[in-house]
């Protein structure tokens, strides 16, 4: 590499600020910096430390700056709002300010998506005016996947004969662990003077790393104690290498639930701020660095844990968390599970027949919180962990019912009494969903079952779990035996916001009380390839997202309810090219917040009315796509609506309705009562810059 590099021999945030103050002090013409602190850990700490201390060392000629820019734009959107970043850190007049909003409508109507979005000029010239007669100091976190020129935002040049200074560092979010020589970025610096970084997190102590996360931890941590979202960084971590190669389940998508079942955070922390939480912390983590990263993790004595694998042999201690993999019964000579242990992981070889849990393996286990079990066989009418009574989080994939293993005499099943989460993929285990193991369940919050139960379960939860929030049951592998009338499945669940029935084939309607779920946020229905129309009258008017790809369920899991596009969700194999046939309307009409859209695969879809949603940009290259015999679209009362990206020729296309008014009960346009030989447009428009889309 031809930058030269600065090592920053520093134990902490502390040291590597005045060792990057040393560094200023003595350099001549090397004015830009990049700080990749420990191996990415603890960067944007140490460069927000910079912005705290710098006001206070004014004595010293090379410290004394006009200005301390400090720009974090580690959660990247796009040129332009990190141009605005500069302008609200430089506090710029309200009639700058305004340039922004304008041409982000401007934007808006021409179609350019938002991660396309440049600087602006007349703002870069504001911008270099203020500054080129000051001399100033830049701290930059950059989340982009390049290097940045900020001459082009309006910011003066770093050269030999400026006297400005600039520090960055790369991050997507704030705790990104990378090998600092195996960035691939690093490659391609072209204005970058000087690396400066500590060599690795290998040279950092246990509690040295410990603090360094609190640090991290602390720029994020939203009013909750910087400790404990440490703590959650590192359960996190835990988790995520717990099923690193050993599953192709969802399990890492459950993070979240698993931290708050562990009491990482406390049960009164909204759930939005836990997921929120969550993912703010990254897990860019080279393999290679994983062995070091555990390491100082595994010698912090106030979470210890452990992790037993291949031929490694089980030391006995006060674990809080242990995940196995074992070939065998034996658990690598774990006999029963340590009282101090909140969570517990444990994968079994395929086998057959399937490996049998240990008796007395949960005899101690009184603060158990979160139980996963991969291919293991126990008793179903008594299971081994049935009187966990702290338990709120278990998942179960592949397990079977081994009838003759022992059984407990038991009066009740106290594991089921705070379980906030259950999670069974390819689990036959109907007893546990029975009517009267159901009713023992009221703190229950998300329920998925994948691989054996289909969408007729539905009425078993009539007037049950009032506090479920998430609902999954996808992917069944065999029809119902018995018809049910599903049509007052939904009546009662006020609190579902995500409902997912991916993979039931067989449905041809949806449950009429689905209207009457006003919470409802998210509605994913890929793979139901019967579904017949899809009418207003049974879906929520608050849904946000909609998502129906007929090829095929998608490959992860929507965790939270969060508004990002959802046409990224690819299918989990190959698409089943038969799509779905029997739907010839979707009509998404006075569903007021939907802004979140993506249909695939409807072969005779022939009308689609989004008539009063929140609809912004009506994508047909990314949003709905492969719908060859669309012939009528409705946009009445979409008053959000600024562009409609085409890129699709519909040459069967009839009728286009469109008006951009307030109000979903705009009145019908008078139309032709001939069937016409050329396509109808009815247009109204609130702003005339709309027809660009036209």
């Amino acid at each position: 590499m031809d930058i030269p590099s600065e090592f920053i021999w520093a134990e902490n945030v502390d040291h590597a600020r005045e060792g990057i103050f040393h560094y200023i002090q003595r350099m001549v013409d090397q004015r830009v910096i990049y700080f990749h602190g420990w191996s990415g850990l603890g960067a944007s700490a140490v460069l927000r430390s910079i912005a705290e201390l710098l006001p206070s060392r004014r004595e010293i000629p090379e410290l004394c700056f006009d200005r301390i820019i400090l720009i974090d734009c580690s959660e990247w959107r796009s040129r332009r709002s990190m141009q605005r970043a500069i302008a609200e850190e430089l506090k710029l007049d309200c009639s700058t300010m305004a340039i922004f909003d304008n041409q982000d409508e401007e934007d808006d109507f021409h179609g350019v998506g938002e991660s396309s979005r440049d600087e602006i000029l007349s703002v870069s010239r504001k911008i270099h005016h203020i500054l080129k007669d000051s001399r100033f100091i830049m701290l930059f976190c950059n989340g982009s996947d390049d290097e940045i020129d900020l001459y082009d935002f309006g910011v003066p040049s770093f050269g030999k004969v400026s006297d400005n200074i600039l520090i960055w560092t790369w991050g997507r979010k704030v705790m990104t662990i990378r090998d600092f020589e195996k960035h691939e970025l690093l490659h391609k610096l072209r204005f970058t003077h000087v690396l400066a970084y500590h060599k690795r997190t290998l040279y950092l102590t246990s509690e040295q790393f410990y603090a360094l996360l609190c640090k991290e931890a602390s720029i994020i941590a939203a009013g909750i104690d910087p400790t404990r979202v440490a703590n959650c960084f590192m359960y996190k971590l835990f988790f995520n290498i717990s099923f690193h190669t050993t599953t192709k389940y969802y399990w890492t998508s459950h993070a979240a639930s698993c931290c708050m079942c562990d009491m990482m955070l406390h049960e009164d922390i909204e759930t939005e701020i836990s997921n929120s939480l969550h993912r703010e912390i990254s897990l860019e983590c080279d393999a290679s660095l994983l062995p070091d990263v555990l390491a100082k993790f595994k010698k912090h004595l106030k979470l210890p844990f452990l992790r037993v694998k291949d031929d490694d042999v089980y030391e006995e201690g006060p674990y809080r968390w242990i995940s196995v993999t074992s070939k065998d019964t034996k658990l690598h000579g774990i006999q029963t599970i340590p009282a101090q242990t909140s969570s517990f992981i444990l994968e079994f070889d395929i086998s057959e027949p399937p490996l049998a849990l240990t008796n007395g393996l949960f005899e101690h286990s009184s603060i158990l919180g979160v139980l996963i079990l991969c291919c293991c066989a126990f008793n179903f009418a008594s299971p081994p962990f049935i009187k966990c009574h702290s338990l709120k989080f278990l998942g179960l994939e592949n397990c079977t019912d081994n009838k003759t293993c022992e059984v407990e005499d038991h009066t009740g099943w106290e594991c089921l009494y705070r379980l906030r989460v259950l999670d069974l993929c390819s689990t036959y285990w109907n007893e546990i969903l029975s009517q009267e193991k159901i009713d023992l369940m009221e703190n229950i919050r998300e329920l998925n079952i994948e691989g054996f139960m289909c969408w007729q379960y539905t009425t078993c939860l009539q007037g049950r779990l009032p506090n479920l929030e998430r609902l999954r049951i996808t992917k069944p592998t065999h029809d119902p035996e018995i018809s049910a009338d599903t049509s007052n499945s939904f009546i009662g669940k006020t609190k579902l916001e995500i409902l997912d029935l991916s993979g039931n084939s067989d449905m041809e309607i949806l449950p009429s009380s689905l209207s009457e779920v006003s919470s409802l946020e998210v509605l994913v229905l890929d793979g139901c390839t019967k579904l017949q129309d899809v009418l207003p009258d049974v879906l929520p008017r608050l849904l946000r997202s909609f998502r129906l790809d007929a090829y095929g369920s998608s490959s992860r899991r929507i965790p939270t309810i969060e508004q990002k596009p959802m046409e990224h969700m690819s299918p989990s194999s190959e698409p089943d090219k038969k799509g779905a046939h029997h739907i010839y309307k979707i009509s998404l009409k006075g569903c007021t917040q939907l802004g979140n859209l993506y249909l695939r695969g409807l072969s005779n879809l022939v009308e689609l009315d989004l008539s009063g949603s929140a609809i912004k940009v009506l994508d047909f290259k990314t949003m709905v796509v492969e719908v060859p015999r669309l012939k009528r679209i409705f946009l009445l009362g979409c008053e959000n609506l600024r562009a409609i990206i085409w890129g699709t020729i519909f040459t069967n296309l009839e009728l286009l309705c469109i008006d951009t008014r307030a109000g979903t009960a705009c009145p019908w346009p008078s139309l032709s009562q001939n069937k016409p030989f050329k396509l109808q447009v009815h247009v109204v428009l609130e702003d005339a810059r709309f027809v660009l889309s036209l």
